[in-house]
């Protein structure tokens, strides 16, 4: 009865900047969010670092990117790079 149901499966998607690009096929991404505080009220930055899987080593340091969660890869990866929305700014 349940083979005509399609399951779609929602995928996270974050969007950051990548603030590491030294191990291979691996970037680390810094993901900002703002938060209001619960007791002070002020509206405060909460930051996360991510290690997404950069298949094509494509990403550089500073580059704004979208990665989204996808199965383990390794002990600490479990994001990959989907999509590169803005190049840094070479000097």
């Amino acid at each position: 009865m349940n083979s005509d149901k399609q399951t779609s499966k929602v995928v996270r998607s974050l969007s950051g900047r990548v603030v590491s690009d030294k191990m291979d096929k691996t970037v680390v991404v810094l993901v900002e969010r703002k938060v209001k505080h619960p007791t002070i009220g002020k509206v405060v930055r909460r930051s996360n670092k991510f290690h997404a899987h950069d298949e094509a080593n494509e990403c550089k340091e500073g580059d704004v990117v979208v990665i989204e969660e996808s199965r383990p890869i390794s002990k600490t990866k479990t994001w990959k790079v989907s999509k590169i929305v803005a190049k840094a700014a070479t000097v």
